[in-house]
């Protein structure tokens, strides 16, 4: 139970339990790499339809190998150390990207049957278990660990190569990472706060009464829009993408990378969109949940939680198409001015309307309370900002 809130871990370790194990994390970390190259072939199209091009069309039908086809030939491109870097650094940096975004998916139910109080329990081969590689009683937990730790690869490929602008962008790395971390454990907290709960698969079961019982709409939508922006600059996506802005930085912190380590960088983003996807799907779409109609809940529910998971991956090709890239001040503006304040009050609101339903207080007392001191809060923010800008005016900082 340390390990993992999985039924099939509560068995006598025998040979078809690991077996069960192993197949789980081949399929996992397979899907994960084919959802990975189907994610860059989607973005190429589907921006490519928005700018009037064509896109990949040559490789396979509709062009649906030419991930692959990339991916073969940057294994054949030279493997280019430069001679100032931390040899042993560089070559690590591009896996300490890649293994945060499998290991932050592996706790992610992908499937199950949440109706009628199965908990997405599945029987498989004799066998209970839930679709997910990993149920650990902790697992959101994990889940902004992995998204924390996933900043070390960019910060130290940057220092380790030994140029300028490599290292600019971790720094820029860093303080956008720190910076935005906050605001997305705070709508986190929210979730966690109405689900009663820190594991992925009961926050899913806390959501099985339909799309009214989802948090998207129990949490006030607030936390939701607060995670989805702060996930976006997470995974460094336009329009948050100053880590590797090509026209100040060349590439940024990759841009000594070559051959398979560039791949790995490439290969993490793109992954790690998925992974955050994923993720917003269960915190906030109630994951697999879906009417099944006729048929196994299970397999219903593999197909509500790819169909939702497909909109996310669209909304981020989307921002990518549609959004200019942010000033560093305004991405710092954003995180710390409105994002933070923004989900702390949510929370604060949350929390009170929760004690005072436990309390049996008066809920229009309570809500008006709280918007009271929400608005005395909103409006110190506004005038400890307005005398900033007076003190950036008459001191002659800041950008104009």
């Amino acid at each position: 139970m340390i390990l993992g809130a999985d039924p099939l871990l509560n068995e006598d370790l025998g040979f078809a339990v690991v077996a069960i194990v192993v197949v789980k994390t081949v399929v996992v970390f397979a899907f994960l790499l084919i959802a990975t190259l189907f994610m860059i072939w989607f973005e190429r199209k589907i921006i490519g339809d928005m700018q009037n091009r064509i896109g990949p069309n040559r490789a396979g039908p509709f062009g649906l190998f030419q991930s692959l086809a990339d991916g073969i030939k940057v294994f054949f491109k030279e493997d280019l150390v430069p001679d100032r870097s931390d040899r042993t650094v560089f070559k690590l940096a591009p896996y300490l990207s890649v293994v945060p975004a499998f290991l932050t998916f592996a706790v992610v139910p992908i499937g199950g049957d949440f109706s009628d109080g199965n908990g997405g329990i599945v029987h498989i081969f004799g066998h209970d278990t839930r679709l997910q590689l990993a149920d650990p009683p902790m697992g959101i937990l994990l889940v902004l660990a992995m998204s924390s730790v996933a900043v070390y690869g960019v910060m130290l490929a940057g220092w380790s190569s030994g140029s300028k602008y490599p290292l600019l962008g971790a720094v820029r790395a860093s303080a956008q990472m720190v910076s935005y971390e906050a605001a997305l454990g705070l709508a986190v907290v929210t979730v966690v706060l109405v689900a009663g709960t820190l594991t992925t698969s009961s926050i899913v079961n806390e959501q099985g009464g339909g799309p009214w019982d989802w948090n998207l709409v129990v949490t006030g939508l607030v936390p939701f829009v607060v995670f989805l922006i702060a996930a976006t600059a997470e995974l460094n996506r336009p329009p948050f993408d100053l880590v590797e802005a090509e026209q100040e930085l060349v590439g940024g912190f990759h841009t000594e990378y070559s051959s398979v380590r560039f791949a790995l960088f490439y290969l993490a983003e793109f992954m790690s969109t998925v992974t955050m996807s994923a993720i917003i799907v269960t915190l906030f779409l109630g994951g697999p949940n879906g009417p099944a109609p006729i048929g196994p809940g299970w397999v219903w529910g593999m197909g509500w939680f790819f169909l939702k998971l497909l909109v996310f991956l669209f909304i981020f090709v989307w921002f990518r198409a549609t959004l200019p890239r942010f000033r560093y001040d305004q991405l710092m503006d954003l995180g710390w001015k409105a994002l933070i304040p923004t989900a702390l009050g949510w929370l604060l609101l949350i929390v009170a309307l929760r004690v005072g339903e436990e309390e049996d207080w008066n809920p229009v007392i309570v809500a008006v309370g709280a918007a009271v001191v929400l608005m005395a809060g909103y409006g110190l923010l506004v005038v400890a900002l307005r005398a900033a800008r007076r003190h950036e005016a008459v001191e002659g900082v800041g950008f104009h």
